[in-house]
């Protein structure tokens, strides 16, 4: 399937992708509405946030650039020291930022 990269296709695929996003937004709190949450349940869906942020970070720690693991490091130790995500994410974002300006990646 191709869609002409005119005014118009970009703005199709702009509400494509806003369809399929709310949809499946929504979706996954409507089906959630039918299900009890027992405190299993409650546990899977917690291990389960977790497993995806692993799975989004190793790889980046492997495999990333001087940028991308500064940020990690950055991250984590902040995160550590004062348990609060978003100084810790904005530190971290900003570490990416110098060792790429700096040159160092």
């Amino acid at each position: 399937m191709t869609i002409e990269t005119t005014t118009l296709g970009t703005l199709a695929l702009i509400a494509i992708i806003t369809a399929v996003t709310v949809v499946t937004r929504f979706g996954g709190v409507f089906l959630m509405s039918f299900v009890t949450i027992s405190p299993r349940i409650e546990s899977f869906i917690n291990t389960m946030a977790s497993s995806v942020l692993i799975a989004i970070i190793v790889p980046m720690a492997f495999s990333g650039d001087a940028g991308s693991v500064a940020a990690l490091v950055v991250t984590a130790v902040i995160m550590l020291a004062t348990k609060k995500p978003l100084p810790s994410i904005a530190a971290g974002i900003a570490a990416a930022g110098f060792v790429r300006y700096a040159g160092f990646a």
